[in-house]
């Protein structure tokens, strides 16, 4: 097994604490470690973070070697071992295992699984500082310890301590949030609920606001059926659910505006105005933004007491082994994963020591507002 045991000279620009990134290698019969192998074959990535990647030496050995890439691995017990400098490898997988580039298999399901399993609990203990995540077989992965749609789910149960989490979906032109998952679209109409929307409202400005340092973010929300359900005859969701939603989340302080109808909303551009958007379902959200930028968009987890990102796609079954796949979205979830911890770590900064409020500010909170005049309570009212 090749072992890269030489110290790369350190760029003089580096910052002195490097943020540790750990980083799953997903699908072995996917794309995930070309991506990775590629990604790291860029020196100046060591400038940016400590990575760690999670999986098995031996794949990762069989998959440089068939794609013909350089990159080595500095192979490691621990993420405590990680060293500065290299692309480090906790091998927490050393049973044979065959390569089998394009297929759906539970032992590839498995591999992955125990990656995750391993990044999930260092992330956990502290030993790295924030996760990324390459694409997953969703049906491979099935079994006895994984019984999730996704790493959104799977992330909820072992990282949210009952807070629920939003997927947000990212590039350099838009956010876009899902008020579902991983449903299928005959699920979604009676998923929908104005408490659910309320809340994804609510979490997704959270994020823009603390995850993303934007003060006063605008959100759009869409609406479910075709042209808003054209008054009722093509559904009375937005009327019904989604209308009150955005009523109360405004009620609350927060800059939320719609519905809009969503072809209308992306094919205009009207996206441009906002600083987030809420999208119903997947295809209704994803589908704009990947045709729009494919290469730079990640996944990033919101409302878990951790960052998660990943890249906006899947396992790329179809081209991989072929030495085709585009690192770009995997480089951008590193990138992101890098701002969205420094992001969280300067608002905790920010909040860590506010100013006493104010006597009327405190007033307010308890319910015990100021009154003009004319508008005193009477006795008795």
């Amino acid at each position: 097994m090749e072992q890269n045991n030489t110290v790369q000279t350190e760029h003089s620009h580096a910052p002195k604490t490097l943020i540790k990134i750990g980083i799953t290698q997903g699908d072995p019969n996917g794309v995930g470690l070309e991506l990775i192998l590629k990604a790291f074959s860029d020196p100046t990535m060591f400038d940016l973070c400590l990575p760690v990647v999670f999986g098995s030496a031996k794949i990762a050995a069989y998959h440089r070697k068939v794609l013909g890439l350089e990159t080595n691995f500095n192979i490691i017990n621990s993420a405590e071992e990680a060293q500065r400098g290299h692309l480090n490898l906790v091998n927490c997988y050393d049973k044979d295992f065959t390569t089998n580039f394009g297929h759906n298999d539970p032992e590839a399901g498995h591999v992955a699984y125990v990656a995750l399993e391993a990044a999930t609990e260092a992330l956990k203990n502290g030993l790295i500082d924030a996760l990324v995540t390459a694409p997953i077989c969703k049906a491979a992965i099935q079994s006895a310890d994984f019984r999730f749609a996704g790493h959104t789910e799977y992330l909820c149960n072992r990282l949210g301590h009952g807070e629920q989490p939003l997927m947000i979906l990212a590039n350099s032109m838009m956010r876009v949030a899902l008020a579902t998952t991983h449903l299928s679209l005959a699920e979604v109409a009676g998923a929908l609920t104005q408490e659910l929307i309320e809340e994804k409202i609510t979490l997704l400005s959270n994020s823009l606001r603390h995850d993303f340092l934007v003060p006063a973010p605008r959100i759009a929300v869409l609406g479910l059926n075709p042209h808003n359900g054209d008054n009722g005859t093509m559904g009375e969701e937005e009327k019904t659910i989604i209308a009150p939603a955005i009523a109360a989340a405004t009620s609350k302080g927060i800059n939320a505006f719609g519905p809009y109808p969503a072809d209308g909303f992306f094919g205009s551009g009207a996206y441009a105005k906002f600083d987030g958007i809420l999208a119903m379902y997947h295809d209704q959200g994803l589908t704009p933004l990947k045709t729009l930028s494919m290469d730079d968009g990640i996944n990033f987890t919101a409302g878990l007491p951790y960052v998660r990102t990943s890249p906006d796609h899947g396992t790329a079954f179809d081209i991989a082994g072929q030495g085709i796949a585009s690192e770009g979205s995997l480089r951008a979830a590193i990138y992101a994963a890098i701002d969205l911890y420094r992001n969280r770590e300067a608002d905790r900064e920010a909040y860590k020591n506010p100013l006493p409020k104010l006597y009327h500010e405190r007033r307010e909170e308890t319910g015990r507002g100021r009154f003009a005049p004319q508008q005193q309570p009477q006795s008795g009212e």
